[in-house]
């Protein structure tokens, strides 16, 4: 379209570019509280990202890894995104979120009571019955 080819990029930005985060202030403050490591140090949101630099983003109860194949200042639209990183993140690691989630939806705390149809759904569509 009309993105320019830079040579570096502010790391928030670019997270925000690539969809990675829903709002650069989110991505900004995930850099911030540490969330954010390039080359195994925390990454400051004024950090310039470059090309084939990789990047780990603790992301709840995973750590994705993804690699920088291309820079941008400008959002992309999600189809764009597979043009500009790779994710290195290892498939166990997915995994590991699916558990975690329905671990959090089949407990049902004391005094709940019986299921509602939405959280019937929910563990319909985790154990694949529809």
């Amino acid at each position: 379209m009309g993105e320019e080819p830079v040579a570096k990029c502010r790391i928030d930005r670019w997270l925000w570019a690539v969809r990675l985060f829903k709002t650069r202030t989110l991505a900004s403050d995930a850099c911030r509280g540490g969330k954010v490591r390039v080359r195994d140090e925390k990454a400051k949101p004024t950090y310039g990202v470059k090309r084939g630099e990789i990047v780990e983003i603790q992301s709840g109860p995973i750590t994705k890894r993804i690699r920088v194949l291309d820079l941008l200042e400008k959002r992309v639209g999600a189809k764009r995104v597979e043009e500009f990183i790779e994710d290195l993140t290892p498939p166990e690691e997915y995994e590991l979120l699916r558990q975690t989630a329905a671990q959090r939806t089949l407990r049902r705390d004391k005094g709940l009571g019986r299921p509602t149809k939405r959280d019937r759904r929910e563990i319909e569509r985790l154990f694949g019955n529809e």
